[in-house]
């Protein structure tokens, strides 16, 4: 039987949908196969990538997977761990294990390493089946964020803020001089030379996340910095 694509990328599909006929194509995330066809499993835009049709919500949480980079902020504390809002519906915990590389004694005051309201960039350990999350602070950029500026952006716009290859948040890095943190569950840490340059990343990501669905926005958001860096010099 012939395949047959029946939708366009970044159109929007309802549940149900049928997204393609045939066995040439796959299922990704929001989608699944029934007999020889493709359906949507809910409201979303489809995304087209190589032989794999996926549906990327058009709204709602995060939803943690093992590996994923996250900015959390530690709300509560026992002598052993520390309980860390990750924009979940469940809290992450911190356990003294995967807190530090260095050797944490049991009994040792954990202020002195994180304390309630500290911002930490952490990475997503292990997801249990009844959702619960654990967190590492053990690698490379994992830490304690001291300085710089944390906005909320949707968690699903995420993949487009950041680009492929990481080419839209390269475009704002190095419009604005900012060093920039991306988490997957929509929190970013952004730390530039002064107030205005963090100010210019932060309005740059938030138009990503508006006009997310634009077609050509790499560009667009180019064209939109080089403009502002543009009008600041002639103010200066």
């Amino acid at each position: 039987m012939a395949t047959n694509i029946l939708v366009k990328e970044k159109e929007v599909v309802i549940p149900g949908q049928i997204l393609a006929e045939g066995m040439e194509y796959l299922p990704g995330q929001g989608a699944f196969r029934e007999n020889d066809k493709l359906i949507s499993k809910g409201i979303g835009v489809v995304n087209i990538s190589g032989r794999f049709v996926k549906i990327i919500p058009l709204s709602g949480r995060y939803v943690p997977k093992e590996g994923d980079t996250v900015i959390g902020i530690v709300k509560d504390m026992t002598y052993s761990s520390w309980f860390v809002d990750i924009e979940f519906v469940n809290e992450a915990v911190l356990s003294l294990k995967e807190a530090s590389s260095d050797f944490i004694e049991r009994g040792a005051d954990l202020n002195d390493y994180f304390s309630i309201g500290d911002y930490i960039i952490a990475k997503i350990l292990k997801v249990t089946k009844q959702k619960a999350v654990d967190i590492t602070m053990k690698g490379p950029g994992l830490r304690k964020i001291t300085e710089g500026r944390i906005i909320s952006v949707s968690p699903i716009k995420v993949p487009r803020i950041i680009g492929k290859q990481g080419s839209m948040i390269s475009v704002i890095k190095d419009a604005t001089g900012c060093f920039i943190v991306v988490g997957q569950n929509g929190r970013i840490q952004i730390r530039g030379k002064s107030i205005e340059n963090e100010m210019l990343a932060e309005e740059a990501i938030k138009k990503v996340e508006a006009e997310a669905r634009t077609e050509g926005l790499t560009e667009i958001i180019t064209k939109f910095l080089k403009e502002r860096s543009k009008n600041d010099i002639q103010k200066a």
